[in-house]
């Protein structure tokens, strides 16, 4: 389960966000390129952009289960 105390400074702010147990997968890129990018300097992913419609929030979603080490949250603020 992702922890908000350990997010990433590049989450833009909102519900979702990545911590610093991502792995540098690129799953959640691939599921939601809108939403999500690589640091490929830090070798993680961030969230450059927050859902805003219902279809917007499924994607970002699917993103978050897409992730293998559960390191996307959605208790952010």
């Amino acid at each position: 389960m992702a922890d908000k105390t350990a997010k990433w400074e590049e989450n833009v702010p909102g519900k979702f966000y990545v911590d610093d147990q991502c792995i540098a997968c690129d799953a959640c890129v691939m599921e939601a390129p809108r939403f999500f990018e690589m640091n490929d300097i830090e070798g993680h992913a961030f969230v450059k952009a927050q859902p805003k419609s219902p279809e917007e929030l499924e994607e970002a979603m699917a993103a978050l289960e897409a992730c293998p080490v559960e390191a996307i949250g959605t208790d952010g603020e």
